[in-house]
């Protein structure tokens, strides 16, 4: 074989690096042996940066400032100032493979949710990964496609998915919620959609003080145990 015939192979490692916010309810550690349900939550536009108390300002990060009782290991990272979630999908994977080792999580009660900027990351993470994840939330989210968006989330038809969005949004349209829920409609998906007909871009306010929501994702688990890789 000639030099430039020879094949090489060379292992290429990528690092990676995310801040973000760490909630342990309150119980966690009494029973070392016990395994806790966990949410990713992903901000929006407006909390990208390097500084961390801008993640607090909206959803998981704000609830759990005043809610002491929260049963879910919430991790809340934050966006680089120069980039989107969407864009960050090895970051977020290499997170979540991080936070089942180094915290007590169960791996089957590992949800996702974002709001606006990232509920387009939790669409594309979860298409990304469908495995990972027993429930996804995106909220005034959508996907970034340049084909059939079908294809992209045909992976997510077991995946319980909970869609929200303002009908008078003018930021992210509703109509990008209700293309993706037709979507696994067709599917088959297990998906449910949620539209509040008098409310504009925020909806993720009255999304995330609901109780009925955590109360949902608390039912949802993976039949199949299958680690983060």
């Amino acid at each position: 074989m000639s030099q430039t015939e020879r094949l090489f192979e060379k292992e290429i490692v990528k690092k990676v690096s995310l801040k973000y916010l760490l909630y342990l309810p309150k119980d966690y550690g009494k029973d070392p042996h016990a395994k806790w349900p966990m949410i990713l939550f992903l901000h929006g536009m407006g909390e990208r940066g390097n500084n961390l108390e801008l993640v607090k300002k909206h959803g998981i990060p704000k609830i759990v400032e005043k809610k002491e009782d929260f049963p879910f290991v919430a991790i809340s990272p934050q966006c680089p100032i120069t980039s989107m979630w969407n864009m960050m999908l090895d970051e977020l994977h290499a997170l979540i493979v991080d936070a089942v080792q180094r915290y007590n999580i169960d791996e089957n009660r590992v949800y996702l949710t974002g709001l606006s900027m990232g509920g387009y990351g939790a669409w594309h993470l979860a298409a990304a990964y469908p495995d990972l994840f027993a429930a996804v939330v995106p909220i005034c989210g959508g996907m970034i496609h340049d084909k059939d968006v079908s294809e992209q989330i045909k992976g997510l038809k077991d995946v319980p998915i909970w869609i929200f969005h303002g009908a008078k949004d003018e930021v992210v349209s509703v109509e990008n919620s209700k293309e993706l829920y037709e979507a696994l409609k067709k599917l088959g998906g297990k998906v449910k959609l949620t539209i509040y007909p008098d409310l504009g871009h925020d909806s993720w306010t009255v999304t995330y003080d609901n109780p009925k929501l955590y109360t949902w994702l608390l039912k949802q688990k993976k039949q199949t145990k299958r680690s983060p890789r």
